[in-house]
């Protein structure tokens, strides 16, 4: 049976307590339920761009929005598909994680990891190869060089490969196993078998995150773990290489801490900005509690806000440090509607004003 080797490492330790720090703000701060929305479409927005941007879809964010709001845009059609498809594989993640848990304790089978792959590669691929193992040997090359960077089992051992992962997933022995780590493994594992002849990569992030969500950990399904991998894509394949490429004589005596560190990491980092984010989102409840009544505060105005409850007041002088991108009369509209409002309050003159909360 299938059982992975790794160490807690204190950089994993950490990272963990900051996952779940950042998941217990998350899932208890007050949200207004169009900013929940607007928020959970954004993260899909940025999952979708970035979960294909890595693999080297041409489309910008703002033109991968456009795809996502049906809009016509002018691009190569495989890079339009493969957006519609990753939307299509999140929406996927999301109604199945919704049904298992109605139903109890989940069993991870291969019939789910081929669905998923199908979705990843509709029309991209012919359809015999969609949701199905391959059949060849195939290799990873280095782009640049051409030289082969990783070489996948045979294609003979990916379904016996594939069976032996999910048997572990599935096992007693796996609940003691925190699901960000466990998460972590199967990424790898599933992107190391390799099992099919295209779309690996985004099948692999697909089912970490479904493990996520069934576990527990979809945090309000605000989170892109995909923004994290492709804000350095070397690192991304790099760390797999780190674990894949060890000299070992048996594949159950590779080490996966390096890569574990990573990806433990990067959904720390993720879960702490999107709980920066929620504080200020949750800014609006107490705006509600004051005012008696819902007021939907923009990003700026509720940076503003959080601005001054950590450091009671604000000048003009301040204003660069908090929006280093937008003129003063921008801030000023902003701090004037806030005033309109009865949240803030303005005392000296127009050079030496000084804001404070009221």
């Amino acid at each position: 049976m299938f059982l992975p080797k790794y160490i807690i490492t204190n950089k994993i330790l950490k990272n963990i307590g900051v996952v779940d720090a950042s998941r217990e703000v998350i899932l208890n701060s007050p949200l207004i339920p169009a900013w929940e929305a607007k928020f959970r479409k954004e993260a899909l927005e940025r999952s979708v761009h970035h979960g294909t941007h890595l693999e080297g879809n041409r489309l910008s964010f703002e033109e991968a929005q456009e795809v996502l709001d049906g809009q016509e845009v002018v691009a190569r059609e495989r890079d339009i598909q493969e957006v519609i498809n990753y939307r299509n594989v999140l929406k996927f993640l999301d109604d199945l994680a919704s049904q298992i848990k109605a139903e109890g304790r989940y069993t991870l089978t291969p019939e789910i990891l081929c669905d998923i792959h199908r979705l990843v590669v509709e029309k991209l691929v012919i359809p015999e190869k969609a949701g199905a193992f391959r059949t060849k040997q195939v290799v990873l090359k280095n782009s640049l060089t051409g030289e082969v960077s990783y070489t996948p089992p045979p294609a003979a051992e990916v379904p016996y490969q594939v069976e032996d992962l999910l048997n572990w997933i599935n096992s007693e022995e796996i609940l003691e196993v925190h699901p960000i780590i466990k998460a972590g493994i199967v990424h790898y594992e599933l992107a190391r078998i390799h099992p099919f002849v295209e779309g690996n990569g985004r099948t692999a992030r697909a089912v970490a995150t479904l493990i996520m969500f069934l576990d527990g950990y979809d945090i309000r399904k605000l989170f892109s773990l995909e923004e994290y991998f492709d804000s350095s894509p070397m690192d991304y394949y790099t760390n797999l290489q780190a674990v894949s490429n060890q000299l070992v004589l048996d594949n159950k005596d590779r080490d996966l801490t390096p890569w574990l560190e990573y990806f433990v990491e990067g959904v720390a980092i993720e879960l702490n900005k999107i709980k920066e984010r929620v504080r200020r989102i949750s800014m609006d409840s107490r705006v509600k509690d004051k005012l008696g009544e819902q007021v939907e505060l923009n990003e700026r105005q509720m940076l503003i806000m959080e601005y001054l409850h950590r450091h009671k007041e604000m000048r003009n002088k301040d204003f660069r440090k908090i929006f280093p991108d937008f003129s003063d009369d921008t801030v000023l509209r902003e701090i004037k509607f806030l005033k309109q409002k009865d949240l803030l309050k303005k005392t000296g003159g127009t050079k030496n004003a000084v804001y404070v909360l009221k």
